[in-house]
């Protein structure tokens, strides 16, 4: 029994180099394995590294071009405001102001690369003293407050006409007054505001009927006359469109006349700055093309134009369309509106209204507007009285075009 525990032992002994080869080959099979892992992992961290670097060019092209762009941008806005020029444009509320209000509305200043800061009137006069005490380049007004400006050697131009209408400033006598005719007039409390083309067409009215409303007139600004008139404490108003439709629409009163007849068609006048237009002709130029698409887009969308101008005045837009049928819109500046003009001055003189008569050969300055008509498209062209000053400018082809068209 010890003989056979001792080969028992024996064989165990002899297995266990057995056992040991058979570790070391087992370590050998891994091998191979472990290092197929190692190769495997560094070829993913080798992929992992080229996209980081590649995501990092894509980045850098990015950022890269972000860089371009903003310097590319930044030269195309100091390109643009060194050739856009800014400037305070004041204009009106009114509807004879129509041309101005579509022209801010529609962006067409904008069109032609003018960058427009505006003010808003309700009259002629305050529009008068932005421009004079340097707060505006442009302002629109009437023809009595153009005159009285001129006059008085201020240092603007009146560059054109982009509106007017012999029957638009009307008489509005209170529904509750006993006036039943225009000699009824005489003794009654009249709301005008002074120094308007209102104020400056109701002396003419009272000189060709022969009355003396001096005493009578109480200095008053439109939107206060509709108060005061449905308050009684006015027997009558005159005024421009809107107020006398929107005083009638009211039940405020009824009209008792108009203005009209008197020789002068009222005409709403751009003046500009001197200095200014000198020194930015093109400008000026730009922002004539732009009040003669406002006034285009008016004469071919009346009901829009109409719709545009209650969204701004807060009227109705059938009052609206109702004042506007009192006017012609139309950039220009023909005889018969430089006939008016010198007539009404000539009126306001011998009533001392003014001291001295401007000289319009110097204060009406047209090469503006010729200059603006000739680069305006042709279409537009046949849509406005040419004078024949406007038309010596014309080239030879336009002018056979312009004569066919017309």
């Amino acid at each position: 029994m010890d003989i056979n525990l001792e080969i028992n032992s024996n064989c165990c002994k002899a297995a266990k180099p057995g056992n040991k080869g058979r570790r070391k080959g087992d370590r050998m099979e891994k091998e191979p394995l472990e290092n197929d892992k190692r190769a495997e992992k560094r070829k993913m961290l080798e992929e992992l590294r080229k996209e980081k670097v590649k995501k990092q060019r894509i980045i850098g092209i990015i950022f890269a071009g972000i860089i371009v762009t903003s310097i590319v941008t930044g030269i195309w806005y100091w390109e643009r405001s060194e050739v856009r020029e800014d400037f305070t444009f004041a204009y009106q509320d009114r509807v004879a102001d129509a041309a101005s209000i579509i022209a801010v509305e529609n962006g067409f200043f904008e069109d032609e690369g003018l960058n427009v800061k505006t003010m808003r009137f309700s009259s002629g006069p305050a529009c008068t003293e932005a421009l004079i005490y340097g707060n505006a380049e442009f302002g629109t007004m009437g023809d009595t407050t153009g005159i009285i400006t001129t006059s008085k050697g201020h240092p603007v131009k009146i560059i054109c006409s982009h509106g007017g209408g012999e029957n638009r400033h009307r008489i509005v006598v209170s529904a509750t007054s006993n006036i039943e005719s225009i000699g009824d007039l005489e003794g009654k409390f009249i709301g005008v505001k002074k120094g308007t083309s209102t104020h400056g067409g109701l002396l003419l009215f009272a000189e060709k009927n022969g009355l003396d409303l001096e005493d009578e007139i109480v200095d008053m600004q439109p939107s206060d006359q509709l108060t005061a008139l449905a308050a009684g404490e006015l027997d009558a108003i005159v005024a421009s469109e809107p107020t006398p439709s929107l005083a009638i629409a009211n039940g405020y009163g009824h009209e008792l006349a108009t203005l009209g007849g008197l020789n002068n068609t009222y005409p709403i006048l751009i003046l500009v700055h001197t200095q200014f237009a000198k020194e930015h002709p093109e400008t000026v130029v730009k922002m004539l093309r732009a009040l003669i698409s406002a006034t285009d887009f008016i004469q071919n969308n009346l009901d829009e134009a109409a719709n545009i101008q209650a969204t701004i005045t807060g009227l109705d837009a059938d009052v609206v369309k109702t004042a506007m049928n009192f006017h012609y819109y139309n950039v220009c500046m023909t005889q018969e509106t430089k006939d008016s003009l010198s007539n009404m001055a000539t009126f306001l003189k011998n009533m001392e209204q003014i001291s001295e008569i401007p000289d319009f050969n110097t204060v009406i300055e047209t090469s503006y507007l010729e200059e603006a008509l000739t680069t305006y498209n042709l279409e537009a062209k046949n849509n406005y009285t040419l004078n024949n000053d406007t038309l010596k400018v014309l080239t030879t082809l336009e002018k056979t075009i312009y004569e066919f068209l017309k």
